[in-house]
């Protein structure tokens, strides 16, 4: 029987990258999109070439009423999640005596909250069937932190240490939980700097270059693989040498 993952925010960028690099594997798709309606129906025209079956799923994070229901969704059409990818996040540049309340709720509302609300209603299936996957993505300023982002440094922190804990926590039911923590990646998210803010961000980075979504997305798909086993708990940060 085909193996089963959920993307949280896959219609773009590096969730978009991840649904096809599962796709590849044969995986059924469950992909979790908001307001980018047009993007995700180009996402699920795309994957009709590959080897899976794929569902959208329209459904807000920050809800737990309408992620118990994407859940009971997935679970309806496909018996089983396997794997469990909480990628949607967002971000915003602000100094730090700007930032409003509702800009920091909305900020961990989105990057840890609904990260929280995801792991909450797919564990218990893992659980009762001793395996599962858990890739969060957070970033390198969650490593680091980044001027001017403290509100996204300080929620994609706690994705880390919600990544750490759990993975103590559910080790034991034969669940990993891995986190991954891109550097500047070549997505719509970024689309918005400067180009000269872009260039600079390259000529610090080691290699050079930024990465595509398809770095991260081969991360993520292999930390979900057999191969990965024995790696729980684990930050891995694919920037180019950016953060060392």
């Amino acid at each position: 029987m085909s193996k089963t993952v959920l993307i949280t925010g896959a219609s773009r960028g590096i969730g978009r990258a991840t649904a096809l690099r599962f796709a590849q594997e044969g995986y059924n798709i469950v992909a979790n999109y908001l307001r980018s309606v047009d993007a995700a129906y180009d996402l699920l025209h795309e994957l009709q070439g590959y080897p899976c079956k794929a569902i959208l799923i329209q459904a807000d994070i920050t809800n737990r009423v309408q992620v118990r229901g994407m859940v009971s969704q997935a679970i309806a059409q496909f018996k089983n999640i396997d794997v469990l990818v909480n990628n949607s996040g967002i971000a915003q540049q602000k100094l730090f005596t700007d930032i409003t309340e509702d800009d920091w709720n909305e900020m961990f509302d989105v990057n840890i909250k609904g990260a929280f609300h995801c792991c909450q209603f797919v564990l218990p299936g893992m659980i009762h069937r001793k395996q599962g996957r858990i890739i969060n993505v957070s970033s390198m300023w969650g490593i680091t932190g980044a001027s001017c982002e403290v509100h996204y440094s300080a929620s994609k922190a706690a994705v880390i240490g919600l990544t750490k804990a759990l993975a103590k926590e559910v080790g034991p039911s034969g669940i990993t939980v891995n986190c991954v923590a891109p550097g500047v990646i070549d997505t719509d998210m970024n689309a918005s700097l400067q180009l000269s803010d872009l260039m600079a961000l390259r000529e610090e980075t080691p290699l050079g270059c930024l990465g595509k979504p398809e770095d991260v997305a081969n991360l993520i798909y292999y930390l979900s693989s057999d191969q990965a086993g024995f790696i729980t708990g684990q930050v891995i940060s694919p920037n180019g040498g950016f953060v060392i």
